[in-house]
């Protein structure tokens, strides 16, 4: 048993250590709590699914939503909106209309902000859980789609 003067009583250098140990234990959550958050910020943030509105002109074409040759999603009319997993890959949006020519749109897979905040925070533990669960990419929430008139047949 150590103590720290000859004046102490029998067990206080224990009491001491178990003491010091709880008051560690305890701190311990408030310590670690800004990095254990912080650790896979966009899952936690922004989620591994994202809401996408379709929007045409002119209202009304319906949509295949596909990524790396999949459908992941159809839309019946549009305006609409579907939710995808997000996903490093790109998504194409093929838009379709009676009396218009198919229009596509390839919405880019892109760097969720959250990750950024994960990556300097985080480390490389949070942006493994990240890249994991697609969370750290985003596409565009809302699509525009402009469809051009097909030509008249004679």
């Amino acid at each position: 048993m150590i103590a720290c003067c000859d004046c102490a009583p029998p067990g206080w250098a224990n009491l001491m250590g178990v003491l010091l140990t709880k008051r560690i234990l305890w701190m311990l959550p408030a310590l670690l709590g800004p990095e254990v958050s912080l650790v896979a910020c966009s899952t936690i943030i922004d989620g591994t699914t994202q809401k996408i509105t379709i929007n045409t002109n002119p209202a009304g074409a319906s949509c295949t939503v596909t990524r790396e040759g999949t459908k992941i999603a159809v839309v019946n009319l549009t305006p609409a909106t579907i939710t995808v997993d997000k996903d490093k890959h790109d998504i194409t949006i093929a838009c379709d209309k009676v009396g218009y020519l198919q229009t596509s749109y390839l919405n880019h897979s892109g760097v969720a902000a959250a990750t950024v905040g994960n990556a300097i925070a985080g480390g490389v533990v949070g942006w493994a859980v990240d890249s994991a669960t697609g969370a750290d990419n985003k596409y565009d929430s809302v699509v525009n789609i402009t469809m051009a008139q097909a030509p008249a047949t004679k």
